[in-house]
């Protein structure tokens, strides 16, 4: 059957951010008042946005294309999604996700833990260029931790957010780098250079605040005795072994040597499953539904149970499900016109430099809102807003930096996006609860803007052939 073919159209930015402002207010409503998930609030926007849609003279075969070509775009994003939930099952079966979690008791101390984990996945995610990959692993293993600590879930996710995201951004293995770097026509490594200036502050601010948190749970604050227990249960539980982390350190090997990101992964999901039957002593029906199911423990310690009955490919099918209603929502968003309605009149209040750049930023992060993936809130603002960079006499680099510092970092901070979606699958973190913690993803925006405001590092065009020329 042939596809229909759809043409934009130009729609008053009233009908346009209707959907948007009907599903935020029902979202709202939904999960703070009823307590409940977001799928139905989106199912409700998309609707809307469908109705509105219609008004305006697209047919239903042409509505249910736009809905179909929001999540073809997603289908990457779901089969990794797929892919982390067998690794946690796997990793967590084998015995790695124990074996993190039995030296980080013994050897990180609870004052510095929030900023050790922030370090190390920063370092991690930095080396494989994927935070969904850091968080979907080592995340996994830092919230072990760090809730044997003592510590608040919420204030955990933060800190892994934090450093998984500040890797992502600055690795010139990270797909959104490139994507920024290449819609925008900026080389790679002058992109990363330029992103630097917001990135490193950002960062060092997130560690002061983590550090600051951190003295809460120092000097007697916390369970020293529960930690002994739950180190004592993981012994009994698992056969712990140092050798089980060269697991973990062949995904971050294989993907550092640029091989993608699904074949790595399959790697350390065979090698979990291995792990599992011939260090652990499980049968391999047990391996199989640890990878479906989930793993299964009892071990009658309440926290040992809570930290271990997780993973599968049962428990992603919430995320999966949530991924393809958001892009449905966001879908009709894009391609009916509505979307580029919006971004018109955000277009409008740029009147210089400053102005400019924030509003890049903030059209970014209007698209992680409505459109749900974090890969159009780069897209869209960098096609719509590379011409008004040039007739400023700004250098590309500007432009790319404010896509990443709006779109990549601000996309946690929406429930019903694909990446607030997959921390809360993963982390168990809603994005309400994590938002306060996650200080790089907020405080890099806002830093953004100011040098923007300032011309603190907007370089102009003139200025950078006088330096090529230099």
């Amino acid at each position: 059957m042939e596809k229909p073919k759809i043409e934009k159209k130009d729609m008053a930015l009233g009908w346009a951010i209707l959907p948007l402002v009907l599903m935020i207010l029902v979202m709202f409503y939904t999960i703070v008042e009823l307590e409940q998930g977001p799928h139905i609030p989106l199912i409700i926007g998309t609707s809307i946005a469908a109705i509105v849609a219609w008004k305006h003279g697209f047919k239903w075969a042409e509505i249910e294309e736009m809905m179909y070509k929001g999540i073809r775009l997603a289908l990457p994003a779901v089969v990794i999604i797929i892919l982390v939930g067998l690794t946690i099952g796997a990793w967590i079966g084998s015995g790695v996700v124990a074996t993190m979690i039995f030296y980080g008791l013994k050897i990180i101390s609870p004052a510095f833990f929030l900023v050790t984990i922030t370090v190390i996945c920063a370092v991690v995610s930095l080396a494989i260029g994927s935070s969904w990959s850091t968080m979907g692993t080592i995340g996994v293993a830092g919230m072990g931790i760090g809730l044997s600590m003592g510590i608040p879930a919420p204030m955990i996710a933060g800190a892994v957010i934090s450093g998984a995201y500040f890797g992502d951004k600055m690795s010139p293995l990270s797909d959104t780098t490139n994507l920024a770097s290449g819609l925008t026509g900026t080389d790679l490594f002058v992109h990363i250079r330029h992103m630097l200036y917001t990135t490193i502050p950002g960062i060092i601010i997130a560690l002061a605040v983590y550090w600051v948190l951190g003295q809460n749970y120092a000097n007697g604050a916390i369970d020293q005795q529960a930690i002994n227990q739950t180190i004592i249960e993981l012994n009994q539980q698992f056969d712990i072994s140092a050798w089980l982390l060269l697991i973990p350190l062949a995904v971050i090997v294989l993907v550092a040597f640029k091989v993608p990101a699904i074949p790595a992964l399959i790697v350390g999901i065979v090698l979990g499953v291995l792990a599992q039957i011939f260090v652990q002593g499980g049968s391999l029906a047990d391996a199989v539904s640890a990878l479906q199911a989930g793993y299964v423990i009892d071990s009658g310690n309440a926290l040992v149970d809570d930290l271990f009955n997780r993973g599968g490919l049962d428990s992603m099918m919430y995320t999966v499900s949530m991924t393809i209603v958001a892009m449905t929502f966001g879908g009709i968003l894009e391609y009916s016109g509505m979307l580029q309605s919006i971004m018109n009149h955000i277009l409008r209040l740029a009147k210089s430099a400053g102005s400019l750049v924030a509003t890049t930023i903030a059209a970014a992060i209007t698209t992680n809102a409505t459109c749900s993936e974090q890969y159009i809130s780069i897209v869209v603002p960098a096609r719509m807003f590379a011409e008004s960079y040039e007739k400023m006499g700004l250098d590309s680099r500007n432009l790319s930096r404010a896509l990443e510092d709006g779109g990549t970092l601000t996309s946690v901070f929406f429930p019903w996006n694909t990446c607030g979606v997959f921390i809360l699958g993963t982390l168990g973190v809603g994005a309400f609860e994590y938002a306060p913690y996650a200080v790089l993803n907020f405080v890099v925006p806002l830093l953004s803007i100011i040098y923007a405001f300032t011309g603190f590092t907007i370089v102009k065009i003139r200025q950078q052939t006088a330096l090529q020329n230099a």
